[in-house]
């Protein structure tokens, strides 16, 4: 009988874990809202059928939206996945007061939407600007977190641009030429200029053409005064408060598994994106063949794979 107790006692908590798990899913009503948050309000959705843990999706920027994750709503057969866009872009209220945008400030923002949907057990879904969102929200707010998964990760600014440098250098003379000379004179407007940004998103952002739906709705509701604040006016130069960021001195405190992933051919360089995974004890690393930055429109298919592969070896 003191065994028969003793057992019990031990398998208690995990009982009420799975009790607890299975009344939070039942509680992430599927659909679409709005959640105020400091500043205004943002909006957010919740698909998927499965009843396994949540994925909190991150998406990059800042001041972009999560329309360029919809193709993620594929990992909604095992589990309810949540699309967010975060303050200043995308379905949520456009803002113009810089006291807001800073990382701490949305740092804050994820955890008044964790409560406000009531997330007590849940992964993270971060993609570039996403990542550094994802990673400074765990060093605040680990509990709940279950596991990361960091695509096109920018970990450290000043590296990133390093990185781009040495992707320009491969590219043709002219185009070459077109950026550096309008970006010195911020002549962001020049036809030679707009071209060669052209070349380059092509060639190291979305590399899958024509370019989809998602895309446009992505840039038709930019944030472009977040992004401008907080990074600057283009990829390739970095004015604002982001320019200085560099965490991969904190990595090490990450204690969850982690999944990096990277495209082929991404603007953040998959060396550096294996560099952060070397930081990360027991973390995972996926390359993305035939993708750009925006992996999840070039190959969907292939991320949904690494993401599920991932998430059932955690699971089983």
């Amino acid at each position: 009988m003191k065994a028969f107790k003793l057992s019990l006692l031990i398998a208690l908590p995990l009982i009420l874990s799975s009790i607890s798990g299975c009344r939070q899913r039942e509680e992430l009503k599927r659909g679409e809202d709005f959640i105020n948050v400091t500043g205004g309000k943002v909006w957010y959705r919740i698909v998927g059928e499965g009843d396994k843990t949540p994925i909190l999706l991150l998406h990059g920027g800042p001041g972009a939206s999560s329309y360029n994750l919809n193709s993620l709503a594929a990992l909604g057969k095992d589990r309810p996945i949540i699309f967010l866009d975060q303050l200043g872009g995308g379905r949520s209220d456009h803002i113009t007061d810089t006291t807001l945008m800073t990382v701490e400030n949305y740092v804050e923002q994820v955890e008044q939407v964790r409560q406000a949907l009531g997330l007590r057990s849940y992964y993270i879904y971060g993609h570039s600007w996403g990542t550094m969102l994802g990673l400074d929200y765990y060093l605040k707010y680990p509990e709940g977190i279950k596991g990361m998964i960091f695509c096109g990760a920018c970990i450290s600014i000043p590296l990133y641009l390093e990185g781009v440098d040495s992707l320009l250098a491969i590219l043709p003379d002219t185009i070459q030429a077109a950026i550096i000379t309008n970006e010195k004179n911020r002549n962001y407007d020049a036809p030679e200029y707009i071209h060669a940004n052209k070349v380059w998103w092509e060639n190291f952002v979305a590399r899958k053409l024509p370019w989809s739906a998602d895309m446009d709705s992505g840039s038709s509701t930019f944030g472009d005064a977040v992004y401008k604040y907080m990074w600057g006016p283009t990829e390739f130069t970095a004015t604002g408060p982001l320019q200085d960021y560099d965490h991969t001195h904190m990595l090490h405190k990450i204690k969850v598994p982690v999944l990096f992933m990277a495209g082929e051919y991404d603007e953040v360089l998959p060396s550096q994106v294996k560099y952060y995974h070397s930081l990360v004890p027991g973390s995972k690393f996926a390359l993305i063949p035939n993708a750009g930055h925006l992996t999840t429109h070039d190959n969907p298919e292939q991320m949904v794979k690494f993401i599920t592969d991932f998430l059932n070896e955690l699971e089983n």
